[in-house]
C-alpha cells in the first residue's frame, strides 16, 4: 500500500514525522510525503491559482519519497495525487493527514487544512485519514502516543474504506496516561470566545488580530465528538463532504420561480 502523507503545519513539524515513522513501520506500506513548506493552519481547502507552486525535496524519515510546496495543503495532495504516478511510477492507495498540531473537532472540520487535505483524497476516490491532537505545542509524548492508533486504523479500518468517508481522529488535550478512553462520534459545534483587536498602521489603515478562545459545553450527548474530547476520550468521527440538502430538493420544486 502507498500512502500519501500532508499536513498543513509544514514538513518540518513533528506531528507529521510522527506519522511518517509510524506507518513506515507497518510491513508493506510505502510512505510519500507532500507538505507545505512553513504553516498554513486554518487554510481549509485553499488552492493556489495566481502564482506558482515551488516544489523542492525534502528529507523525512521513514518516507520514501518527500517534498515541500510552497502552495496550501490541499494544493500539497491534489498535485501529488496528480503528478507522482508520472513523476514517480506510484499509485497512491489512501490518503493520511496530521498529526496536526491542535484539534480538529466539531465545525473546525470546515477551516482546517489538514482536514483539507485529508479530503482531497475522499474527493479523489481514496481512502482519507486525519489525526490531530488537542494541544498546540505538543509534547513527543502526546504525539507518540497516537503511534499505535495510526498504525491500527491503516491496517484494520483503511481495507475497508471506499473513498467515501474521511476518518477523523482526535486525541484530547491531555497527557497520555490521563486518557479515559476511545468513543465513536458525530461531529458538533465548535464555537470560540471570538475578539477582532482592530488597529491602525503608520499610514492609517486599520487592520485586526483574530483571537478567540474554545467554548466549554454542557448538555449535549455523550456521542457529539466535542463532549467526549472535553471529558478526556480520544474520538473517531466518520465525516463525508456530500453537502446536497436532500429533503429538501422537493420543496424547492414546489415554488413557481421564473427567470
Amino acid at each position: 500500500m502507498n500512502i500519501l502523507v500532508s499536513n498543513d503545519d509544514g514538513i518540518d513539524a513533528a506531528g507529521l514525522r510522527v506519522m511518517v515513522s509510524a506507518l513506515s513501520e507497518i510491513p508493506g506500506v510505502d510512505v510519500y510525503v507532500s507538505a507545505p513548506n512553513g504553516n498554513r493552519s486554518a487554510t481549509s481547502h485553499c488552492l493556489t491559482l495566481r502564482v506558482p507552486v515551488l516544489i523542492d525535496e525534502a528529507q523525512v524519515e521513514g518516507a520514501v519519497y518527500a517534498e515541500k510546496l510552497s502552495g496550501q495543503p490541499a494544493d500539497c495532495v491534489k498535485s501529488a495525487l496528480k503528478r507522482l504516478p508520472a513523476e514517480r511510477g506510484v499509485k497512491i492507495d489512501a490518503v493520511f493527514a496530521g498529526v496536526n498540531h491542535g484539534s480538529n473537532i466539531g465545525d473546525d472540520v470546515f477551516y482546517s487544512g489538514t482536514i483539507g487535505a485529508a479530503a482531497e483524497g475522499i474527493f479523489a476516490g481514496l481512502p482519507a485519514v486525519a489525526f490531530s491532537v488537542g494541544n498546540h505545542n505538543p509534547s513527543m509524548a502526546e504525539l507518540e502516543n497516537t503511534r499505535t492508533l495510526i498504525k491500527e486504523v491503516a491496517q484494520k479500518i483503511v481495507p475497508t474504506m471506499d473513498g467515501t468517508m474521511l476518518l477523523n481522529v482526535n486525541f484530547p488535550n491531555c497527557m497520555p496516561e490521563e486518557i479515559r478512553g476511545m468513543k465513536v462520534t458525530r461531529l458538533g459545534p465548535r464555537e470560540y470566545d471570538e475578539r477582532y483587536e482592530v488597529m491602525q498602521n503608520h499610514r492609517g489603515q486599520k487592520y485586526f488580530w483574530y483571537q478567540g478562545d474554545m467554548v466549554m459545553y454542557q448538555g449535549l450527548p455523550e456521542d457529539v465528538d466535542v463532549m467526549a474530547d472535553q471529558a478526556g476520550y480520544v474520538t473517531l468521527t466518520p465525516v463525508r463532504f456530500r453537502m446536497t440538502y436532500d429533503e429538501k430538493m422537493a420543496e424547492l420544486e414546489k415554488f413557481d420561480l421564473k427567470f
